[in-house]
């Protein structure tokens, strides 16, 4: 089978720190499987399999390297020729997929709820990073969402636009909600500002 991500590359890629929920390595498959069919998911899982991660193995409520995470994602794009807007329907996918967000839908009942609910949420998938919703006003209908401490890849950043737009649709019953990545730490890459219009 010709290779679709080099050894040198998902070495690289493993280098990124912290750990994620297996759950997210679930949702990249059933979306993958929803939009391009069995044969295209078998050759993502047969390139994972190929580097040693196996689908099969990967359990969802078990943390696992987010680096590996990256490297599935730059597998899929590279398989499917993603774009920034495939990520972010992926990311779409996965907030209104989700089992943690359902169960946790019962405490959103207001947008200070949201702000208060919400980090609490980011360590039950992410073993590192500091998300707050800072900027909440409700005249404007605006926030803005910000990631600390977290080296997130871009590919991560379009999912994450998605799940950020699809999860305040759901909250606020509303058909307007936009997000746009507004900021980023320079070189560190490790402070991530989004900005919600509501």
């Amino acid at each position: 089978m010709e290779e679709i991500i080099s050894k040198e590359e998902f070495e690289e890629l493993m280098k990124t720190e912290g750990e994620v929920r297996g759950v997210a390595f679930q949702t990249e498959t059933n979306f993958v499987l929803e939009k391009k069919g069995k044969d295209v998911l078998k050759k993502l899982e047969d390139e994972m399999a190929r580097l040693g991660h196996p689908y099969s193995n990967i359990k969802a409520m078990e943390f696992y390297p987010l680096g590996l995470l990256i490297v599935a994602l730059t597998i899929i794009k590279k398989l499917l020729n993603f774009t920034d807007e495939d990520f972010q329907e992926m990311g779409k996918f996965e907030a209104k997929s989700s089992l943690i967000i359902r169960i946790s839908m019962k405490y959103f009942v207001s947008l200070d709820r949201i702000v208060k609910e919400v980090p609490k949420m980011w360590r039950k998938y992410y073993s590192i990073g500091d998300f707050q919703i800072t900027g909440l006003n409700k005249e404007k209908k605006e926030a803005v969402m910000k990631i600390e401490n977290f080296d997130l890849h871009p590919i991560l950043c379009q999912v994450f636009i998605g799940y950020f737009t699809s999860l305040i649709k759901m909250i606020t019953k509303s058909d307007q909600i936009t997000c746009e990545k507004t900021e980023c730490s320079g070189e560190s890459n490790e402070c991530h500002q989004f900005y919600i219009k509501l």
